[in-house]
């Protein structure tokens, strides 16, 4: 095996048994990778030859990394293992209980499920001739689920994933219908219908003719998704497209976009029964995955181009982004008064809203919050329980919520 053409020969079994070890960290990290991308791996580098860094990197990089949202997971775990697995094992193990203690996430932070594959037996281990003994009051302890249901999206490492992922496949969504024009039979109807009466007498040959009553009919409204997949958002990108395919899949007259720096509609792509095949598809066809973000430019393409044929019969939006706009909210208060009053209900949801200090400063967030009717976090499982509460009924818990941040961006 001829990786490095400095090394000694009996190196190359160690440096391939290492690329092995760094594809089982991966795959403990969340990503799908079995045996066969190890061996895959190793060949690639194999005939690739290292000869710097970069190319170990790059090699690596196009046998393991399939989707862009894996592109950050990927780059950590390289630059962690590839400079010394022990060393890096041992900071990790000093800086884990100070970094796990911080409420807020750093940009630049090591991934949770990063940590966790790094150290999976870190909360088993205790120290030898030292037994602590733990009482528990039961009264006073939360079951798993309800755990899971509150801890941050960011922050849940990769088994806890899974089930969130899970959950939201579960999960029902219950639309207030809306009413519509046509109507349907309905003996309580409060008019006549002719059509139906005289169709009926003819039974009894015009000698009778009894009343048939109608009413409005009712059904769901029409839902759009408009989901920012920029750079700030990352840490949240992929559950939001696994809320999006449970949507899609859930009920009828569901369309999905994306935008970062340009607008993409992955409806299509998300009504794939196999969650992992749809992402798998949006993953390809979306190219401005984790850049910057232009909200006013892709909303005015939005409403040129999508509008008129989405956001009819009273559609409701969903406007996913953190508001942080790279032009600076340039244009962007008259695109969303105009998507405000092409929809009959506007709701953002802002992950930003977790921090109890949130305050609306940002250029792109005053300029979005006077056109929305409705604002709510959405960074958990009970952030989202509580947003299919609210489409099932009208709510006032995210109008307390617009009308605190009005005023103070007032």
């Amino acid at each position: 095996m001829n990786l490095r053409p400095d090394l000694p020969a009996g190196e190359h079994g160690a440096f391939a048994a290492n690329i092995v070890h760094f594809v089982r960290l991966l795959r403990a990290a969340g990503l799908r990778l079995g045996p066969g991308k190890a061996l895959d791996a190793v060949r690639a580098v194999e005939a690739a030859g290292i000869r710097r860094r970069d190319d170990l990197y790059w090699t690596l990089f196009a046998v393991l990394v399939n989707r862009r949202d894996q592109r950050e997971l990927f780059d950590q775990a390289f630059h962690i293992f590839w400079r010394d697995p022990k060393i890096m094992e041992r900071m990790m193990s000093l800086l884990l209980p100070e970094a796990e203690s911080t409420a807020e996430p750093q940009k630049n932070s090591v991934s949770q499920r990063l940590r966790q594959a790094l150290l999976p037996n870190r909360g088993d281990s205790q120290p030898s001739g030292e037994q602590k003994e733990v009482e528990i009051d039961a009264t006073l302890t939360f079951s798993a689920d309800e755990l899971l249901q509150k801890k941050d999206f960011a922050e849940m490492t990769a088994e806890e994933l899974d089930l969130a992922k899970a959950a939201l496949a579960r999960m029902d969504w219950p639309f207030r219908p809306n009413r519509t024009r046509r109507m349907k039979p309905d003996v309580r109807g409060h008019r006549v219908d002719l059509r139906a009466s005289l169709q009926a007498s003819l039974r009894t040959g015009g000698a009778i003719i009894p009343l048939k009553r109608k009413s409005p009919g009712e059904r769901p409204p029409p839902l759009v998704v408009l989901c920012d997949i920029s750079g700030s958002m990352s840490q949240y990108s992929r559950m939001f497209l696994h809320f999006m395919h449970a949507l899609t899949n859930d009920r009828a007259r569901v369309h999905s976009f994306l935008f970062g720096t340009r607008l993409t509609n992955v409806t299509r792509l998300l009504r794939q029964r196999d969650v992992d095949k749809a992402l798998a598809s949006v993953s390809e066809h979306v190219p401005d995955w984790s850049g910057g973000t232009r909200i006013g430019a892709t909303l005015a393409e939005f409403n040129r181009l999508w509008s008129r044929r989405v956001l009819a019969q009273g559609a409701v939006v969903l406007l996913v982004t953190d508001g942080l706009d790279r032009e600076g909210g340039e244009g962007l208060g008259r695109e969303m008064e105009r998507l405000h009053k092409s929809s009959r209900r506007l709701i953002w949801l802002n992950p930003l809203l977790r921090w109890e200090g949130f305050e609306p400063k940002a250029a792109g967030i005053r300029a979005i919050l006077p056109h929305v009717d409705d604002f709510r976090p959405v960074h958990n499982l009970n952030s989202i329980a509580d947003l299919a509460a609210a489409l099932s009924h009208d709510s006032d818990a995210g109008n307390r919520w617009r009308e605190n941040m009005r005023r103070m961006a007032a």
